[in-house]
């Protein structure tokens, strides 16, 4: 997750704009093999981007994104927003390892939601989606978003390419080469702070001890099954489910629900195909 109330205030506000920049995604301090209590990814995920981003101070920044269509990725609008960060201007599909194998491609243009604002430290980002339009289709079997979320309580799973070291330390940040899984559940709106859960955000929480999305996971996928047990998309990684100084691995997650904004993505595509 990337945004400003993820990042530890800092001395000044180029460095906590810099952070913000790349996101979260939860770590154990020496670990390079695990987000906290995560795991390597256990199968390929052919819908899995990652889009390098460069920030003041950092760059080799990492955000995530999930291919939705053969042409179009769903990420975080703040992974787009330039005024955090600059998109390599490139995307990687399909690959487990971040800087290496699956399909790149260029990005013809980014597209974010009108309503997106960023929630500065006092409050959730809000209607944080963006859409990568790639150069030309790709391979890739795209991954379906979901019908509605599962209810509370429900199993889901993060992936990302976020740091695995949760530190405020721009030069503290480790981005592992290989893709991190990390298993969770939709938590009730009130397990995240007031009014940071809602109708197009959702609170999640880790199934292990000290776990969460962190710096570099921002508009990764959040999964749940669906029919058959096919895995569909019913988040877009966005930020910390609660405000105040608190570490990415201590805290819920909060995710911009993919389906609220299914007539927004199919609109987008449609007009821009």
């Amino acid at each position: 997750m990337f945004d400003r109330t993820f990042v530890r205030r800092r001395a000044t506000r180029l460095a906590t704009v810099t952070a913000v920049a790349l996101g979260c995604a939860v770590a154990t301090a020496g670990s390079a093999s695990a987000i906290v209590n995560g795991t390597d990814a256990d199968r390929p995920y052919p819908f899995m981007a990652s889009v390098p981003v460069s920030a003041p101070g950092l760059p080799d920044g990492v955000c995530g994104g999930s291919l939705i269509d053969r042409q179009w990725v769903l990420t975080a609008a703040h992974c787009v927003d330039r005024a955090l960060v600059t998109p390599a201007g490139t995307v990687r599909i399909g690959s487990s390892e971040r800087k290496a194998g699956g399909t790149v491609r260029a990005i013809a243009g980014t597209f974010t939601h009108p309503g997106y604002r960023q929630g500065g430290g006092t409050g959730p980002n809000l209607d944080d989606v963006a859409l990568i339009r790639l150069d030309r289709p790709v391979r890739e079997r795209p991954v379906p978003v979901a019908e509605r979320p599962g209810a509370p309580g429900t199993p889901t799973r993060l992936l990302g390419f976020g740091t695995v070291v949760d530190t405020d330390a721009l030069g503290g940040l480790r981005f592992p080469d290989h893709l991190q899984q990390l298993d969770t559940r939709r938590a009730a709106e009130s397990e995240c702070d007031p009014g940071y859960a809602g109708p197009t955000r959702l609170c999640t929480v880790s199934r292990v001890p000290n776990a969460m999305a962190c710096f570099g996971d921002s508009g990764g996928p959040q999964l749940q099954r669906g029919r058959g047990g096919r895995w569909e998309l019913i988040g877009v990684t966005s930020g910390p489910g609660v405000g105040g100084h608190v570490p990415c691995a201590s805290g819920p997650g909060l995710y911009s629900s993919a389906p609220a904004y299914a007539d927004w993505i199919r609109a987008t595509i449609r007009a821009n195909g």
